[in-house]
C-alpha cells in the first residue's frame, strides 16, 4: 500500500499529460473559431453555476443512487444464479440457455418493453440497471465456481462437508476472484445503463436527465460539464472499487 502511494503522484502525473493535451488543443480550437465549440473558460463558468444552484450535486446524488440501488440488487442475484448454476448441473441445465439468451438484448433495449409493463420512472429504470448488473454477476460466478480444482472438492468429501459447507468452505473462496471479478463489471454495467435509462426517460433528476435538458436548450458548456463529472465519478469509482477487490484479494499473490 506504502509502495502504490509513493508511485502515486507519478502515475497521476503521466495519466494528465494527455487530458492537458486535450484542454489545449480545445483552447486553440475555440480561440481560433476553427469549430463552434464551447470554450474551456465558458464551461468553468457552468460548472460555477450548476455548483451555486445546487443542481450538480442533486443530479449527481440521484444517479449514484440509482446506481447503487441497481448494483445491490442485480449483483447479489447474479453471483447466487452463477453459483447455483456452477455446483448444480440441472440448473444450469435449465436456467443456463434462457439467461445467455436474454443478455444478448443490450439492456437499453429492455426500456420500451418495461415501459410498457410498468410504466416510466424510478422502477423501470431500476429494473434496467439491476438486469445491468446481474448478467456480468452471474457470469463470472458461474465460471469461478465451474473452474475450482478437483483436488479442493476432494477435501470436502474426505472432511464429509456437507453442500452448505462445500458453497462455503470451498467453493466461494476458490472461485472469489472471479465473483469479485463480476462484481466489479457489474458496477461499470450499472453506472453506464443509468446514464442511458436517464437520457432516455428524461424522469425525475440525473445526470443523464442534465444531459438531456442540456440538449434541449442548447447548453453545449453545460453538456460537457455533465460528461465530465459522469466520466470523473465514474473512474473514480471504479478505481475505489479496484483497490478494495485487492484488499480483499491480498492473500492471492497474483492480484495487482
Amino acid at each position: 500500500m506504502n509502495g502504490w502511494l509513493a508511485r502515486f503522484p507519478v502515475r497521476a502525473a503521466i495519466g494528465l499529460v494527455v487530458p492537458a493535451l486535450l484542454i489545449l488543443w480545445w483552447h486553440w480550437r475555440t480561440s481560433a473559431q476553427i469549430a463552434t465549440f464551447a470554450p474551456p473558460a465558458a464551461v468553468g463558468r457552468a460548472l460555477a453555476e450548476l455548483l451555486h444552484s445546487g443542481d450538480l450535486l442533486r443530479d449527481t446524488l440521484s444517479t449514484l443512487k440509482r446506481a447503487f440501488a441497481g448494483l445491490a440488487i442485480g449483483a447479489p442475484l447474479g453471483v447466487a444464479a452463477g453459483v447455483a448454476m456452477g455446483i448444480w448441473r440441472p440448473v444450469d441445465r435449465t436456467l443456463g440457455p434462457l439467461l445467455h439468451a436474454l443478455r444478448q438484448v443490450p439492456m437499453i433495449g429492455w426500456l420500451p418493453l418495461m415501459g410498457l409493463w410498468f410504466g416510466v420512472g424510478e422502477g423501470t429504470e431500476l429494473i434496467v440497471i439491476s438486469m445491468s448488473a446481474f448478467f456480468p454477476s452471474m457470469l463470472n460466478s458461474h465460471a469461478g465456481v465451474a473452474q475450482v480444482e478437483r483436488r479442493y472438492l476432494d477435501v470436502g468429501s474426505i472432511l464429509r462437508f456437507n453442500t452448505a459447507q462445500r458453497i462455503r468452505f470451498i467453493l466461494l473462496p476458490a472461485a472469489m476472484p472471479l465473483v469479485l471479478t463480476g462484481i466489479t463489471q457489474a458496477l461499470a454495467f450499472s453506472w453506464i445503463a443509468t446514464i442511458g435509462t436517464e437520457l432516455l426517460t428524461g424522469a425525475g433528476s440525473g445526470l443523464g436527465v442534465a444531459m438531456s435538458q442540456a440538449q434541449v436548450q442548447q447548453r453545449l458548456d453545460v453538456m460537457l460539464v455533465v460528461i465530465a463529472v459522469t466520466a470523473a465519478l465514474g473512474f473514480l469509482i471504479n478505481q475505489i472499487f479496484r483497490r478494495l477487490r485487492q484488499s480483499l484479494l491480498r492473500w492471492q499473490p497474483s492480484v495487482q
